[in-house]
Formats: C-alpha cells, sequence, structure tokens
C-alpha cells in the first residue's frame, strides 16, 4: 500500500466473546424495560427476557435476511420499514410461545422490534469510541463473507474513483481551506494526492462526463436531455431505457470497468460486470442482447440488498434520513428569514426526497464499495449525488450544503481506511463530473421560462408559467425501484411504473410501457428543449440541421431577440454561407475560420470553448439553435434555464471546471480538456499499475459481446 493511511486501530476477535454477553445482556435488560414502559407487553422473569433476547437474535440474523429475499419489493419501497413490520409478526409468533411473555397485538411486537433494533444500535455505539469506529467494525466482520477464494487473479494495486457529482473546482479549492474536505486537505497537506482542475465538455453535466469517463465517448450527447428529429423523441439520461441506448451506442465492450470492474450508483455501467444502482443496467429494461454480455452482472437489487440485511443498518438510515428532513425544513426556514437571494421554492415533496439521494443512496453505495474492496475488484468507480442533489436547491457554498459535502468526505475516509482490509492494495482518486455555476432562475427572473419566450417568438401561444423543477438527481433512487420492480406482483409493477415515468412532462411524454409519446410543440413545428444552463430549438417540418438563413426567413423575430435578450449569452447556428456561427448580443465568431466580428461572444466562456462548441456542431442530432445562458464573470453569476439556484449543463463560471484529486507517484494527468480525455488517462494510470489491455485474457463468446459496436 503507497498511500498514507489514517491511524485507528483494527478491532481484534478477543472481544468478541465479551461483545456478545454485553449485547445479550443489553438486550435482556432492555426487554425488561420495556416490560416496564410498554403497554400491552409483559416478561414475567429474568429468564423470559433472556429466552427473548436469544429469539429475537435469531430471528435477526436468519428470517430478517429471507425476509429480504421474499419480500424485497416491501422492504425495498420502504427504505427497510416493510422488513420491520414484517418481522414484528414473526416476533408477534414466536414472543407468543415463550411462557410468561405476553405480547398484546402486532402493533406492540413492531414497536418491541423498532425498540430491539435501537438498543443494538446504541450498543454498538457504546463500544465504538465514535462512528467511524462502527463503520470499520462492520467492515472487519464482512472481510470473511466477501474474501475471494485462492486470493485476487493479479498483484496489481486496484483503484477507487470516487466522484463527488457536481463539486467544482474552485468550491474545492476553499472547502479545504476551510475544513469541510477535511479527509482530502490531509492527502494535499501530506502531499499524497495533488489537486488539479479539468474543463467538462460543453455539456457539463452526468450524462455526457459519465459516459465520456467510462466509456471513452460521449459523441452527439447534447446535454442531460436533448431532442431527436429523426425519431421525434427526447432522449433523457435519466430514463432506463434512453440510458440503456446511450450506452448501446457508445460501449464498446472495453470501457473503464471491463475485466472485472464495478460501478455504483453511475448512470452508465462503463462495462462493468458488477453494477447497482445504475441507471444503463436495469436488468428488466436494458435489451437482452446486451444485457447476455453481463452474465457476471450482481443479482438484481444486490446494492441495497447487502445493506438493508442488517437491520439496524435499516433503522439507523431511516433515522438519519428523519434528521436530515428536519436540516431540509430548517435551512429553507432559515434562507426565507434572511431573504437570501437567489433562492427557489423548496417545499412540496423535496423535503422527504432529499434524504434519498443525500443519505439513502449514499450509505448503500459505501456498502456495495466496501464489499468490493473485500472482494478484491480491480477497479471501482462510483458517483455520491447528495451534494450536487443539495447545491441546486440550496446553492453551491451555502451552510447545509457544505454539512452534505462533510458527510461525503466522511464516506471517503472511511472507504480509504477500509482499503487496509482488502486482498489487494488500492489507490483512491476523487473528482467530480462538473462543477456548479450559481445564479438566479432564468425563469424567476425573467417572469417566463425560455421554453415560452421561444415559443411565443414563433408565433405559439405557449402557457405562461413560473417554469417547472426536474429533480435530474433523483436517478440514484430511481435505478434502485426499478431493480427492485424487476419481479413480478403487484408492487413491483406499481415500481416499475414509478421509474418509467422518470423524465416525463408534458413536453416529452411516454406511453404506460415506457415507449416515447409524440413531443409537444411550444409553437407549431418548433420544439424547445432545456438542460440546466442549455437550451435547445429544433424546428421540425424541416429534415435535418436548419440554416441560419431558413430560420431568419420563416420566423425574423426569433434571433434577434434571443441574441438581445439579458439572459442569453449566446447562440450557435449553422450558416449556409460561413458554416457553424457563435451569435452574441454585441458581435459573432464564425468557427470555421475563427474570424469574430464586433465582439466575441465567446470571451467570458473559457479558453476551449470554441473547440467545445464546434466540436458539437458536427454532432448528428445537434439542434437548429444552442442556446447558452449568459454568464457574468463580475457577479460569477449565470441564470439556468431549470429552477435551479446552483445549476450546470452549459459553459460559464465554475460549472465547466471539474477537479481531480489523485495520488502523487500517478503521472501528471496537466490539466485535461474534455471527459474523454479523462477516459485516456485513467486508463493510462491503470495500465501504469499494470492492469491488463481491455480485452486481453477475454474468453467471451460472441454471444457475450455488446449487441452493436460504437456508432460514434
Amino acid at each position: 500500500m503507497t498511500e498514507t493511511q489514517p491511524r485507528g486501530r483494527l478491532l481484534t476477535g478477543g472481544r468478541t466473546i465479551a461483545r456478545a454477553l454485553l449485547v445479550g445482556a443489553a438486550a435482556a435488560g432492555a426487554l425488561r424495560l420495556l416490560d416496564m414502559l410498554l403497554p400491552g407487553f409483559e416478561v414475567a422473569s429474568g429468564w423470559q427476557a433472556i429466552a427473548c433476547a436469544l429469539a429475537l437474535g435469531l430471528l435477526t440474523a436468519v428470517l430478517w435476511p429471507l425476509v429480504l429475499r421474499i419480500a424485497w419489493p416491501v422492504a425495498f419501497f420502504t427504505f427497510g420499514v416493510g422488513g420491520f413490520l414484517l418481522l414484528g409478526a414473526a416476533v408477534l409468533a414466536v414472543f407468543r410461545t415463550i411462557p410468561g411473555v405476553v405480547v398484546r397485538d402486532f402493533r406492540t411486537a413492531v414497536i418491541v422490534t423498532l425498540g430491539m433494533a435501537a438498543v443494538g444500535a446504541v450498543i454498538s455505539s457504546v463500544l465504538a469510541v465514535d462512528e467511524d469506529e462502527i463503520f470499520f467494525r462492520r467492515a472487519a466482520r464482512r472481510r470473511k463473507r466477501h474474501a475471494p477464494e485462492g486470493g485476487v487473479a493479479d498483484d496489481a494495486p486496484g483503484v477507487l474513483f470516487l466522484q463527488i457529482d457536481g463539486l467544482g473546482y474552485d468550491t474545492v479549492r476553499r472547502a479545504v481551506r476551510d475544513g469541510d474536505l477535511p479527509t482530502l486537505a490531509a492527502w494535499l497537506r501530506t502531499d499524497s494526492h495533488k489537486l488539479v482542475p479539468w474543463h467538462t465538455d460543453w455539456s457539463s453535466q452526468t450524462g455526457a462526463s459519465v459516459c465520456g469517463i467510462l466509456h471513452g465517448s460521449n459523441h452527439d450527447i447534447l446535454g442531460f436531455r436533448w431532442y431527436e428529429k429523426d425519431r421525434d423523441h427526447v432522449m433523457a439520461c435519466a430514463h432506463p431505457q434512453d440510458a440503456a441506448e446511450i450506452e448501446r451506442r457508445h460501449s464498446d465492450g472495453k470501457g473503464l470497468l471491463s475485466g472485472d470492474g464495478a460501478g455504483r450508483g453511475n448512470l452508465f455501467s462503463g462495462d462493468a460486470p458488477h453494477v447497482s444502482l445504475t441507471m444503463s443496467s436495469v436488468p428488466l429494461l436494458v435489451p437482452k442482447k446486451l444485457r447476455r454480455g453481463r452474465r457476471g452482472a450482481d443479482r438484481v437489487g444486490a446494492g441495497y440488498y447487502a445493506y438493508f440485511a442488517n437491520p439496524v443498518n435499516a433503522l439507523r438510515t431511516l433515522g438519519v434520513a428523519l434528521i436530515d428532513v428536519a436540516r431540509e425544513l430548517f435551512s429553507a426556514a432559515k434562507q426565507r428569514r434572511a431573504d437570501v437571494r437567489p433562492r427557489i421554492n423548496r417545499g412540496g415533496l423535496y423535503p422527504l426526497a432529499r434524504p434519498g439521494t443525500t443519505v439513502i443512496a449514499r450509505d448503500v453505495v459505501v456498502s456495495a464499495i466496501l464489499g468490493d474492496i473485500l472482494a478484491g475488484r480491480p477497479v471501482v468507480y462510483a458517483d455520491f449525488l447528495g451534494y450536487d442533489e443539495v447545491a441546486h436547491h440550496s446553492g453551491i457554498e451555502r451552510f447545509d450544503t457544505l454539512a452534505v459535502l462533510r458527510s461525503i468526505d466522511q464516506q471517503i475516509a472511511r472507504l480509504h481506511r477500509a482499503t487496509r482490509l482488502g486482498p489487494r492494495p488500492y489507490h483512491v482518486v476523487v473528482l467530480s463530473d462538473h462543477g456548479q455555476t450559481q445564479g438566479w432562475a432564468f425563469a424567476d427572473r425573467f417572469g417566463e421560462p425560455i421554453e415560452t419566450l421561444v415559443g411565443r417568438l414563433c408565433g405559439g401561444s405557449p402557457a405562461p408559467g413560473p417554469g417547472r423543477r426536474r429533480q435530474a438527481e433523483s436517478w440514484q433512487v430511481n435505478a434502485g425501484l426499478a431493480e427492485a420492480a424487476s419481479g413480478g406482483g403487484l408492487i413491483a409493477r406499481r415500481l416499475r411504473g414509478r421509474v418509467e415515468d422518470a423524465e416525463c412532462a408534458e413536453d416529452r411524454p411516454r406511453t404506460t410501457s415506457g415507449a416515447p409519446g409524440n413531443v409537444s410543440r411550444v409553437a407549431p413545428g418548433v420544439v424547445a428543449v432545456v438542460s440546466g444552463h442549455v437550451a435547445m430549438v429544433s424546428f421540425t417540418d424541416h429534415e435535418g440541421r436548419v440554416e441560419l438563413e431558413t430560420i431568419e426567413r420563416e420566423h425574423p423575430d426569433l434571433l434577434p431577440a434571443l441574441v438581445d435578450h439579458p439572459g442569453v449569452g449566446f447562440l450557435l447556428v449553422r450558416s449556409a454561407e460561413f458554416g457553424p456561427v457563435v451569435l452574441g448580443r454585441d458581435g459573432l465568431r464564425r468557427l470555421a475560420t475563427g474570424v469574430v466580428v464586433g465582439e466575441d461572444p465567446l470571451t467570458h466562456y473559457g479558453p476551449h470553448a470554441a473547440g467545445l462548441i464546434r466540436r458539437v456542431d458536427t454532432f448528428p442530432h445537434c439542434a437548429d439553435i444552442m442556446i447558452n445562458s449568459r454568464y457574468d464573470p463580475e457577479s460569477d453569476q449565470s441564470s439556468p434555464f431549470e429552477t435551479h439556484v446552483g445549476s450546470h449543463g452549459g459553459l460559464g463560471g465554475p460549472q465547466a471546471r471539474g477537479f481531480l484529486a489523485y495520488p502523487r507517484e500517478f503521472p501528471s494527468p496537466g490539466e485535461p480538456v474534455g471527459a474523454e480525455e479523462l477516459h485516456r488517462i485513467f486508463r493510462g494510470w491503470l495500465t501504469f499499475l499494470g492492469h491488463p489491455e481491455p480485452g486481453e485474457g477475454d474468453t467471451a463468446t460472441a454471444d457475450d459481446a455488446p449487441a452493436e459496436p460504437a456508432r460514434t
């Protein structure tokens, strides 16, 4: 192991008997206490309490995992609470067979079950110095169950790629300085790691970045959602069918995680045989030919099952999730009282949905990574979504957002420490897929969303409104729902319907089977789709790319009004005479020749803007008009086309600057530009460590190969 490891004791087996006796005694005492406090529950004497404690221990060890296997959708949909209900029924039946024990009804049995799980959690806390010690003890217990027989296939060090979604380079530097990333700060202070920025593609969002990083190509990915005129379909990275289609177009079977790698909580698999909470790999919806290439894939719901198989984990996660709901309500009220601007309405279901990414998915991903470490998998890529989700609603450096960042840093520290338990040494690389730029939402600032503006300028009568907030970052939970929905039955069908509705809206409907429906128009023959700081306009009455001259002739007011709008930074259009042209309020830039007339509209959008935009112009599904929001360098703000505070998806400010923290002994990456370049760097690092090249030693048959080669 070449990295500096944090100090901490490894718990030994010498205290196992004492710990078991202490837990048993505490359980018996707790049952006696419940006898005094809980009406309807009676334990006549001490031996009955001991018998009940033993029975409950057996039920927890044997019945709980069985419950999850048989009634997995129930447990999943309730994040483990359903398991407690079923276990309560078993407690009711078993305790009534013990002489002198009275359990009045089912409600009483469930309360006893929850109370004893809480006692188990408290005892674990008492036996450990801190919460990190609890985590590490559980990791040590899992070591024997996950140790690979005969060791690992090679002795090359493994790599954990841990992605903090949406965390920009500028924010990282301040968080390191101010103590909000203590683990990363310690690595930099001891010179075990180096920190560098990397520049995203024009589409600075998870779909383009992760596909490029994991598969080496993000060709023709225009946003988190975009319109494909030839199919009259809005593609959405967060929809299972679309994610599977995107991966089919880009996978050549030799992704970053091919071989024996693992992907946890990602949009795409990277060709990993071990995946969970991964949208493109939802077994029910992935095409059969592609699924055959993943015969070694993890069992459906493996990530959630492994975590919630421990009832203490389920109770702890439920408790932390409730605390997170209270924290969200408090921070939203605090923003309103202080009149913090910019801000958005954070009511509705969001306070209840937020723990899905900040707590539940995070804990499940960490548990799955721990299993990968103990199994000795050579490379793991995982995404932590919580910071990005909260930054969308709270702001990129507000106090509650930084609290979520600190919790992610804590998980990274735990995983770094847990690498000591693996059968091979591990390096840890921490990165982000993009940053975020803060600003007052376009619809709130100017009174109408960009779609309404475009429709009005094109002669349509779109309904006015403040815009619709898209909960884009809930896709990890949706992926879990889809995994749970792979079986039959009423509950599975309900879960499946919930997933198929993901990313659907008035402008991108789908049928009940998940197939695309007709995309609505903001004006006759006009489709407008937004993705963060980018809006895309397509004219459906024309095939292929519609040229600037045609747009000016058919919609003479559209382009002048857009370039003059204070919320619009620049437009990309294709001219019959000059090729791709970037239009701004006070000038234009011809990308084919580099000629600038007036002021360069790309001055404030980074040194790589022209090249990145020129690349997007070559994409087959590039919209007829690509709109980027206006970035103000003085205030470091920009108005996103979605109703968010922190946002991304385009160019302008910190959204386009991700970060990369890598071990100092790795070859220097320089300052990468584009996600595809990151893929090449990461692949080079794996080669540097001695990992085989993709395809070496591959004995898969033709039937196991992906359905088609990458269409890039």
